[in-house]
This record gives C-alpha cells, sequence and structure tokens, in this order.
C-alpha cells in the first residue's frame, strides 16, 4: 500500500472521527439536558411526597396532643369541683398542688401545639414552593421532550450511520498504522499532523530539515516530534487553512 494511499485513508477516518466526535458531543449535550430536567423532576416528586406525608404526621400530632389539651382541661374542672367540696387545709393543698401540675400540663401542651402549628406553616410553603416549581419543571419537560427525543433519534441514527462506515474505513488502514493512529487520538483527541514548509500544522514546530525532507520526498509517514501526532507532507494547502494552530 503506497504511503499516499495511507494518508487518504488517514484523512478520510481523521475526518469521520472528528464528525463523530461533534455527534457524540451533541448526543451527550441533549441527553444530559434531559435526563437533568427528569432527575429533577423525580427529586421534586420524592420531595413533594416528603413534605405531605411530614406534613400529615404532624397533624395528626396535633391532634393527639388538642386531645390531650382537652382531657387536661377535664381533669382541671373536676379538680377545681373537688377543690370546692374540700373540708380541710391538707385536703385542699393537696388539691391546689394537682391544679397547678394540671395546668403547667396544660401549658406544655399549648406550647406543643404553637410550635408544631408554625412547622405545619413552613411544611405546607414549602410544598406550595415544591408544587410551583415541579409544575413549571413538568410543562418545560412536557414541550421540549418529544422535540428532544426527536434530535436525539436523528442524531443516534447519522451516529450509527457514520460509525458503520469507520469500520469500512478502517479496512483501509493497515493494522500497525491503525493501532498507532489510536493510541495518538486517545492522547491527543487528534492523531494527524500535516506540513507544508517544515511546519507542523498541530503544534506550531517546526521540524527538523532532514524529517522534513523524508516526508516531502514521500518516503514513510513519521510522528511529529513535539505532540508526536503523526504527520505528512502536504503539497497543497486547502483553501482558508493555515499549518499554525493549537496543540
Amino acid at each position: 500500500m503506497s504511503i499516499q494511499s495511507q494518508i487518504d485513508a488517514l484523512e478520510k477516518l481523521s475526518a469521520l472521527d472528528a464528525e463523530l466526535k461533534e455527534l457524540g458531543d451533541t448526543l451527550r449535550k441533549e441527553r444530559g439536558e434531559l435526563d437533568t430536567k427528569k432527575t429533577r423532576l423525580a427529586d421534586l416528586v420524592e420531595r413533594l411526597s416528603r413534605g405531605k406525608q411530614s406534613i400529615e404526621e404532624m397533624e395528626k400530632a396535633r391532634g393527639d396532643l388538642m386531645g390531650e389539651a382537652r382531657q387536661m382541661l377535664i381533669q382541671i374542672e373536676r379538680s377545681r369541683e373537688k377543690l370546692s367540696r374540700c373540708r380541710t387545709e391538707r385536703e385542699a393543698n393537696a388539691v391546689q398542688r394537682e391544679l397547678e401540675e394540671l395546668r403547667k400540663l396544660h401549658r406544655d401542651r399549648e406550647v406543643e401545639i404553637e410550635k408544631i402549628d408554625a412547622l405545619i406553616e413552613q411544611g405546607r410553603s414549602d410544598v406550595t414552593a415544591v408544587l410551583g416549581e415541579h409544575d413549571k419543571l413538568e410543562t418545560d419537560l412536557n414541550e421540549i421532550e418529544d422535540a428532544a427525543t426527536g434530535r436525539i433519534g436523528e442524531a443516534q441514527k447519522h451516529f450509527d450511520e457514520r460509525s458503520n462506515l469507520r469500520l469500512e474505513l478502517i479496512k483501509a488502514v493497515p493494522p500497525q498504522l491503525y493501532r498507532r493512529y489510536e493510541l495518538v487520538r486517545s492522547r491527543r483527541g487528534t492523531a494527524l499532523a500535516y506540513t507544508h514548509t517544515g511546519i507542523c500544522s498541530a503544534c506550531n514546530i517546526h521540524l527538523q530539515p532532514m524529517l522534513f525532507q523524508k516526508l516531502k520526498r514521500g518516503e514513510d509517514l513519521d510522528q511529529c516530534p513535539s505532540c508526536n501526532r503523526i504527520i505528512y507532507y502536504r503539497a497543497v494547502m486547502p483553501a482558508g487553512a493555515s499549518e499554525s494552530s493549537d496543540a
């Protein structure tokens, strides 16, 4: 296989890999945005469930406390009646202590009920806020999901088609050269560079004259001593192209 044939095969493969990278980036972006919204929506649903359950538990606890408070009021009223029937000071003192203890317990229950009322109010406010965010996100998701799914499907179809084409292009590259290509690509992102005037198009380094002349004669492919990309001589520069670019 001639050097020029290898160069042609590598150029096609490199161009296709650049296209596949762009398609892959598009797929990741589209899926990432959609998955982020879906994950956030699921989190909000979970928060709503927990919030409502918490409010229900607090309302039950409030009901229990109110029941205890009502029972204590009944006991207080009975103790007052008992106090009115006391005949001795000793009996009166005992009933009075009982009344004070019941009043204290009743006040404690009232304080607890006030605290729970505040927590319930805060919980309802939080649920309302989460529900608002949930409804807005659900609406947004419903509006974009079909279109995003369509774009993802088209991009995936194109990606699969180009991937199949890549398998065919690989057959035109000698196995040892392909392994070198893949090794460089995995490390540098791109594997190819060219030279037209003795400068590496990828890292902008000036090549040694001996290396440049060897490439120019088309004797072999080599690797840039700086960026390690597979480098070859290009006699004609593409319109608007430059040998100077980022490494």
